[in-house]
């Protein structure tokens, strides 16, 4: 059986799903080495332009299942290392990412959701940093993620708590984008990704970048870095086009160049 099931549509949406229905798709080293290998493809296939993740049946992803130590590295650090190797890649990957989230998110999961750049979420979905009720302390860049996202006490309530939250409260707290009713979840996650699918590559890699580092730098390096960026855009094709189409009351055709 797949682990990782993978569709390609030919508007260049990439949707990667997690397939371990047996235990609601929980993230094993087998599962994150192919998850990660997905996402590093994804980066330089020029044919992907959005990667939707999501999890199959009723479940987006469990958590981290550390189960079955034969097929594991001998030393935790080793273990752990390999299973965060998917959360860095989706860090890394300069191309847009949203999380469908169907079904339960907690831990690991959780974190994997965090680290897309949009969330959708059914109205059946529930959230959890479980990590605590396990003895653990986050990973797969939760602490780091919920910081940003939700402010320090926030992410200290979350944490340290463990406590499940619905869809709708992970929306209020600015941790979901979309909550829909479940038979609405497909047509919001496409609504994004189609969007996202027809914008300029280039520019929506650097806007990302530039969002992604500004919390980490002040203001006057953050302009410097827009310069920076707003350069390489006006030196592509893309949005010589945007122009184009701006003034013949059209929209615009990207192309990634």
């Amino acid at each position: 059986m797949d682990i990782l099931l993978r569709e390609q549509s030919e508007s260049g949406v990439l949707t990667l799903t997690l397939h371990r229905p047996e235990r609601k798709n929980a993230l094993d080293v087998a599962l994150a080495d192919e998850l990660a290998r997905a996402l590093e493809h994804a980066e330089e296939s020029p044919s992907v332009r959005v990667v939707v993740l999501t999890g199959h049946g009723d479940a987006f992803c469990s958590g981290g299942d550390l189960g079955g130590e034969e097929a594991q590295p001998r030393h935790a650090l080793a273990t752990m290392r390999r299973m965060s190797r998917p959360a860095v890649a989706l860090h890394r990957l300069s191309k847009p990412t949203v999380a469908r989230v169907n079904g339960l998110a907690s831990g690991a999961g959780w974190g994997l959701a965090l680290g897309c750049d949009l969330v959708v979420a059914s109205e059946q979905a529930r959230f959890c940093q479980i990590f605590v009720r396990r003895g653990l302390s986050p990973d797969l860049g939760c602490t780091w993620l919920l910081t940003r996202l939700v402010g320090l006490h926030r992410a200290k309530e979350l944490a340290l708590l463990g406590r499940w939250i619905s869809a709708a409260d992970a929306q209020a707290l600015g941790l979901a984008n979309r909550v829909v009713p479940a038979a609405e979840l497909d047509a919001a996650v496409e609504d994004y990704a189609l969007a996202l699918a027809k914008g300029p590559p280039v520019t929506l890699a650097l806007t990302k970048r530039l969002l992604g580092e500004a919390a980490g730098i002040g203001f006057e390096a953050a302009i410097e870095a827009e310069c920076n960026a707003q350069c390489v855009n006006l030196a592509t094709q893309d949005t010589r086009e945007a122009f184009r189409a701006f003034f013949q009351k059209r929209e615009p055709r990207f192309s990634g160049r």
